[in-house]
């Protein structure tokens, strides 16, 4: 696999080697091994699966600790805009996202540590989402930052009329207002798992 940093150390993309012939094509989407050396000695627990329409945004989602989620996502079919924003209080990268398009295409995953807020929007006109979390689903742990937030400034690329959203997500406190966000110096993984 092709591993690629972006502006923000730890949000990696991930590029698959596709072998393809007249048959169609052949990846491996997960390996472990390879995926604990080359980006994060992480141990998933947990794969989640969802499908959705043009212009649904969901996000900007996290979970605290003891229960935050790293997590490894990429879609099946369709396109989506991925964003990870850093809501780590005192990090060099604090508010700042990193957006890439995830397709059933281009095959490319997004590994999205601790630490950071996570969301995406719809971009064609079905997406089967899949992603993969180092931690259990906990309810009691939710947390959201507002998907609009004006001072983060994402470009969903969906036009604001055809954005469609779930109740919850209408109602999240932007960044700035936000009452709990992780520390930067903050150990979110233990001595097992450092990325």
């Amino acid at each position: 696999m092709n591993v690629l940093e972006t502006d923000i150390p730890g949000v990696t993309i991930i590029e698959p080697r596709i072998f393809r012939d007249e048959r169609g094509c052949f990846f491996e989407s997960y390996s472990q091994r390879d995926f604990s050396s080359m980006v994060a000695p992480v141990t998933f627990v947990q794969d989640n699966e969802s499908r959705s329409v043009y212009g649904v945004v969901r996000g900007l989602h996290f979970q605290r600790p003891p229960f935050a989620q790293s997590k490894l996502v990429r879609v099946i079919k369709g396109a989506v805009l991925d964003v990870a924003v850093d809501i780590r209080r005192g990090s060099p990268t604090f508010g700042r996202h990193v957006a890439v398009e995830l397709s059933g295409e281009n095959h490319r995953q997004i590994f999205i540590p601790r630490g950071f807020a996570h969301g995406f929007s719809v971009l064609t006109d079905e997406v089967v989402f899949q992603y993969k979390c180092d931690n259990f689903y906990e309810p009691s742990s939710e947390g959201a930052i507002a998907w609009d937030d004006p001072d983060i400034g994402i470009d969903w690329r969906v036009p604001a009329d055809k954005v469609i959203l779930s109740g919850k997500d209408r109602h999240h406190p932007r960044l700035k207002d936000a009452g709990w966000l992780f520390a930067f110096n903050e150990d979110l993984y233990g001595k097992e798992e450092r990325p």
